[in-house]
């Protein structure tokens, strides 16, 4: 008996490694990464499974760059990512798994910077979410945003952030903290030290509602009650544009919001079989639907 259930603890662990396989008459998908897109990654297996019973969608969160690393090992179909993934990843994954990682585009989200709901603030511009966050900023306290220096509610900024291992990390750190200097040479600068750092979107939601000093970042489709999502400008003086579905797919740079980014699906190879079955869903307008149910902004001509 011990060594019947030894075996079968091996073959189960062997089939979950190699990622999608059969248990119990079922075929499974493992999708591991991005805990921006872990909703809509559950929300999406759920549904999936109601119209096609033989397939179980096994979905893990944990962020990008961990469903990157399972995605390079073998251990899971696809990678969910809130960022890219980066040259070395990708020459790793190519070099380990014998083909090249495919990008796969599932929806967008308008990067949310969150702040408590009675915050007297509604819009901020890039170069002051450098100046809060960045290494040496000097933007410390709300009353060098306007904001009325006399309330106690409003003194210190206290800076929500995410872990290193967050795809959503990475993309403000790109997006808001690098810039060009005069010759158009990038300044790549990092985070300041003390922030308060969350490991999920919403253990960073949960802090920004019961702190009304607090300010943090996270995916548009983690919109609460206690907290409220800031109109952003690019440069301070400027009009700031709201986080919605219509500005984060405006063409137009002035009406397009400053933060949009895609939501990626990453895969070894091009899918096949029920992988593909699953993503090409996924992209249709039944799978776009639960995207924008979610939160999320479909891709153009779906949803």
């Amino acid at each position: 008996m011990l060594k019947h259930n030894l075996l079968l603890g091996i073959g189960l662990l062997s089939l979950w490694a190699s990622g999608c396989g059969r248990t119990g008459g079922e075929t499974v998908i493992r999708v591991e990464g991005s805990d921006t897109m872990v909703n809509v990654a559950q929300a999406w297996a759920e549904e999936y499974h109601q119209t096609h019973p033989g397939i179980s969608v096994q979905v893990l969160g944990g962020g990008s760059g961990v469903g990157i690393a399972s995605l390079i090992d073998g251990n899971c179909d696809i990678a969910d990512c809130s960022r890219k993934m980066k040259p070395p990843e990708i020459e790793k994954a190519t070099t380990k798994q014998g083909q090249r990682p495919e990008e796969c585009v599932a929806g967008l989200d308008a990067l949310a910077v969150y702040a408590h709901k009675d915050n007297p603030l509604d819009s901020i511009s890039i170069e002051e979410l450098a100046e809060i966050f960045g290494e040496g900023g000097e933007i410390t306290e709300w009353r060098q945003l306007g904001v009325d220096p006399d309330s106690r509610r409003f003194t210190k900024i206290i800076r929500v952030n995410r872990q290193n291992s967050s795809g959503t990390y990475s993309y403000f750190r790109e997006a808001v903290l690098y810039k060009k200097d005069r010759s158009g040479k990038e300044i790549k600068r990092d985070y300041k030290l003390g922030s308060i750092d969350q490991s999920g979107s919403k253990d960073v939601i949960a802090l920004i509602s019961s702190t009304p000093c607090a300010i943090g970042y996270s995916g548009m489709g983690y919109q609460a009650p206690g907290v409220k999502m800031l109109r952003i400008s690019r440069r301070k003086g400027e009009p700031g544009i709201a986080p919605t579905a219509a500005n984060a797919r405006a063409k137009d740079p002035p009406r397009r919001y400053p933060i949009t980014r895609p939501l990626l699906m990453y895969t070894i190879g091009n899918p096949q079989g029920p992988v593909k079955e699953y993503i090409d869903w996924i992209l249709s307008p039944d799978g776009q639907k639960v995207l924008e149910a979610i939160g999320y902004v479909p891709i153009q001509g779906n949803g």
